[in-house]
């Protein structure tokens, strides 16, 4: 059997609780794992089942992570059905998650951009994307 690829994105988070309700209720993610006190990290792995890919939020206690470094800093999910993406963006605004515009207008052409409460931007994309 040959191993299959996974991708892990990582990053740390100074509010842990409202990132992972952002990621849950709002897009859908389930915890596939957490920890805490794992070398002085508290934190949560979110995802979906037999995904290749995963987000981690961590927390490392006594030290502030700060938010987002730019605008530019983007998670892009490529939603090519349109009844899917319209769930998703009606989810996000169900849960009080509203667009904003895009520093790059290319993204609102075919989607829609949120922020998380780090300040993250997730573009939800109604397109297909292949190499």
């Amino acid at each position: 059997m040959k191993d299959t690829v996974v991708m892990r994105v990582a990053r740390p988070t100074d509010r842990l609780d409202e990132v992972v309700r952002f990621y849950v209720d709002a897009l859908g993610f389930e915890e596939l794992s957490s920890f805490e006190g794992h070398d002085g990290f508290d934190g949560v792995i979110l995802g979906h089942h037999g995904s290749p890919y995963h987000l981690e939020f961590t927390r490392w206690k006594g030290h502030g992570a700060g938010s987002a470094p730019s605008e530019e800093n983007l998670l892009v999910f490529y939603l090519p059905d349109a009844e899917q993406w319209q769930a998703a963006v009606d989810s996000m605004l169900a849960k009080g998650y509203h667009p904003v515009p895009s520093h790059n207008p290319y993204w609102d052409r075919n989607g829609r951009t949120f922020v998380d409460p780090d300040g993250y931007r997730v573009v939800l994309q109604n397109a297909s994307w292949s190499l």
